[in-house]
């Protein structure tokens, strides 16, 4: 348990960040799962903007330990799986 007031509120911020932290990476984790499952392209392709969304601003952010570089593997991956429907 901390001992002084701003040990107190530190971990008050760190639980919030943690609760956001977690539902960014769950909604990234679900869509990407959603266009990693997809039947069609057309899935693929109104799904990829929304992630390129989510992925962008959690990198703008820096929520969920997204960094640019990891970001841009993110979206190379889903630009190979977009390309393999064509």
């Amino acid at each position: 348990m901390p001992h002084n007031k701003s040990c107190k509120k530190r971990l008050k911020t760190a639980e919030k960040s943690r609760q956001v932290n977690r539902a960014v990476r769950s909604a990234i984790r679900t869509s990407l799962k959603t266009i990693r499952s997809a039947e069609s392209k057309e899935i693929v392709v109104a799904e990829t903007p929304r992630l390129y969304s989510m992925l962008d601003k959690a990198a703008r952010k820096g929520r969920a330990g997204f960094t640019k570089n990891r970001v841009a593997n993110y979206k190379h991956k889903v630009s190979k799986i977009l390309a393999s429907f064509a």
